[in-house]
């Protein structure tokens, strides 16, 4: 019925005046302990269809979730694995350190979208904390990064998103359903960052929603749109193209 009285554009349809972005994979090769379980992966995979495992012991989503973890970083299976330098969590670093650096004068800011392994403030091994801490070791003032995560209500939200945008805080991560609709930090913003991808489209839509979009001076501050990959993780591999097929039909 909606369709049947409603005229439906989307986004590339309106032609919005919203600054061009300039988009970069970034695709590492992985690391011989993740392709080694990467090929477990596989072998679980053939037990789970072969009816040979009982389902609460493994399953698809079970292994679903362990290469999304693999293809992130290794140690999220085991965090007693080494600090692969190559992994593609050590490549975004240096990326936001270098665009960081550049952007001194004008204090730009950065954004890092990751939805797996969130600070849980337990101790435990995550990517937040990894990656921050090898920023501030890199000279980065620690008080220029900030989680999402730890902004738990509104006037927190509106202070952080305040620093942002005066490049206070240059650096932000967080995850889609924390960091996408609603966070207006653009006006220095430079730099969009995946390590991991949505399955929706609309997850996609909203991260990048955060640069490129009405009221950004695209003409001041160029727009980057940088997803990181694991060649041969799944399901890191290709899955930058599941979202554009569901949004698309295609």
């Amino acid at each position: 019925m909606f369709k049947e009285v409603a005229d439906i554009k989307t986004a590339d349809q309106l032609h919005l005046p919203v600054p061009e972005a300039k988009f970069e994979t970034v695709v590492v090769q992985p690391s011989e302990i993740q392709k080694e379980m990467v090929a477990d992966l596989s072998e679980r995979a053939a037990a789970v269809h072969g009816g040979s495992v009982d389902p609460s012991v493994d399953n698809m989503l079970k292994i679903t979730s362990d290469g999304r973890k693999i293809g992130l970083d290794q140690r999220l299976m085991n965090p007693l694995l080494p600090d692969d330098p190559n992994s593609k969590l050590n490549a975004c670093v240096q990326n936001v350190l270098r665009i960081w650096e550049e952007g001194q004068a004008d204090k730009l800011t950065q954004l890092l979208f990751c939805d797996l392994s969130t600070p849980k403030g337990d101790g435990t091994f995550n990517v937040y904390e990894d990656i921050r801490d090898k920023l501030v070791a890199a000279g980065v003032p620690r008080e220029e990064i900030a989680f999402i995560h730890d902004a738990d209500t509104e006037a927190k939200k509106k202070e952080l998103f305040g620093k942002v945008r005066t490049g206070e805080v240059r650096v932000l991560l967080g995850s889609t359903q924390k960091m996408g609709a609603g966070t207006n930090v653009q006006d220095r913003l430079v730099a969009v960052h995946h390590l991991d991808v949505g399955w929706r489209p609309a997850d996609m839509t909203q991260r990048n929603g955060r640069i490129i979009r009405q009221g950004k001076d695209g003409t001041r501050y160029e727009a980057s749109e940088t997803p990181f990959e694991t060649a041969g993780a799944p399901p890191d591999a290709g899955s930058l193209h599941v979202p554009h097929h569901r949004q698309t039909g295609v």
